[in-house]
């Protein structure tokens, strides 16, 4: 399994549950979350929910159980993902 795209949608609460569970993934700010520019096809740092930039091809698989896991973590259920 592969994770292809994570984004976060509006409605985060900054609980960092996600940063906790995949640092890698995710960065907590004062206002939401966003997605590591590290780990996306564009090298951008942000949520993703408008670029919709897929993950590096090694980060797809190795961390999928890990994203799997902070989206389920998410309290308020805000952390969406597509996979391959």
């Amino acid at each position: 399994m592969a994770i292809t795209k994570v984004w976060i949608e509006e409605g985060c609460i900054v609980c960092n549950a996600c940063e906790a569970e995949t640092p890698d993934v995710f960065h907590v700010t004062d206002t939401s979350c966003n997605i590591m520019a590290g780990v996306r096809k564009d090298g951008v740092d942000s949520e993703n929910r408008e670029e919709m930039s897929e993950l590096n091809d090694d980060v797809q698989t190795e961390l999928a159980d890990s994203i799997i896991a902070a989206a389920a973590a998410c309290p308020v259920e805000v952390i969406k993902f597509e996979e391959a």
